[in-house]
């Protein structure tokens, strides 16, 4: 089994990589692979489509996600927002279904809403979104920082935890016969027509 992970700050080694190593690492302990794909370079000079297009073939092979984000004017990145919209339109065969936590880091404020927006991604495909026993956020303005604060350190341990737990309850359903519902099929509603 593996977890994708979508770095989407602006610093490839940041604060948002250092949160997304702590799911990393107690993904590991509980015997999942991991891989962090840096995106905010290459969707803010002009590679969207090919970052999308890599990502889409990642997807594919990824039993569960976790999108990472800093925080900047209390939303997420604009770099994570910019592919997770493309990612998302073009990539719903590889997620549907798939868990997804969600992970975002600041200086200070912002975190709440910025998880909020990100959340929202998964919900459109039916994808679980896995949860800890706090908001799955760090703070710092160095990685360093970032290791001090105590409390989030070990929320994004719990999150990775709670991540292996899920991946190998649907195995074990799969394995049992248990098959996840088809896509709903239903004529969308237009507010103007």
């Amino acid at each position: 089994m593996k977890v994708l992970m979508i770095n989407g700050s602006r610093r490839a080694n940041g604060c948002t990589f250092t949160a997304l190593n702590l799911v990393a690492l107690s993904l590991k302990e509980e015997g999942i692979d991991s891989e962090i794909v840096f995106v905010g370079a290459d969707a803010a000079n002009g590679k969207l489509a090919e970052i999308v297009k890599f990502l889409k073939e990642k997807c594919a092979g990824a039993d569960g996600f976790v999108f990472g984000a800093p925080v900047y004017y209390a939303s997420p990145s604009g770099e994570i927002q910019m592919v997770l919209d493309r990612l998302f339109g073009t990539a719903g065969e590889e997620l549907r279904g798939k868990p997804a936590a969600v992970v975002t880091s600041a200086r200070r404020a912002g975190t709440t809403s910025s998880l909020d927006v990100l959340a929202k991604y998964p919900s459109f495909l039916e994808m679980p979104i896995i949860t800890s026993d706090y908001w799955t956020m760090v703070h710092g303005s160095v990685p360093e920082d970032v290791m001090k604060d105590e409390e989030g350190v070990a929320v994004l341990k719990q999150l990775g935890k709670r991540m292996a737990y899920f991946l190998k309850c649907i195995e074990a359903g799969k394995a049992a016969g248990i098959k996840a519902p088809a896509p709903a099929v239903y004529n969308k509603t237009n507010f103007i027509r």
